[in-house]
């Protein structure tokens, strides 16, 4: 892992918040959704199956923990989880908490309007939230 980097696209749209054993969890710069991304911190990586079975499982795991931590946390009615690299190579997957009505609902939230920045007291308040509701094992930047 010590060769891992975080793609230049990434690192300026979005704010680390933690990591988990195998991904780093990141907020995307953009107020209007619960927008998350988790990075599996291997270098190299564009697709899931290039991880190895025990790395699979462990994203998937980690994935899951996190999606339902996230929909507690700021209860959506559907969370969105794709892994798409047409703009960004590195392997990373949106985890995007949707609510009916929310500014892009029903349509995906790329592209549909400009981002609207976070403050720092919002990042905050965000990462408060979801603490509590993922394990001992994610550690928070």
């Amino acid at each position: 892992m010590t060769d891992f980097s975080l793609h230049p696209q990434l690192a300026a749209d979005c704010t680390v918040l933690a990591d988990a054993p195998l991904s780093r969890l990141l907020l995307m710069n953009d107020a209007q959704y619960p927008w998350f991304i988790l990075v599996p911190r291997r270098a190299g990586l564009r697709e899931i199956y290039e991880l190895d079975l025990a790395g699979q499982q462990q994203l998937l795991a980690e994935s899951v923990e996190f999606g339902r931590a996230a929909m507690q946390a700021f209860g959506g009615d559907k969370l969105n989880v794709a892994a798409l690299g047409n703009m960004v190579p590195q392997l990373h997957l949106h985890h995007v908490v949707r609510r009916i009505g929310d500014p892009a609902w029903p349509a995906p939230v790329w592209g549909r309007h400009p981002a609207v920045p976070y403050t720092p007291g919002q990042i905050s308040e965000r990462q408060q939230a979801l603490r509590p509701r993922l394990g001992a094992d994610w550690r928070w930047l």
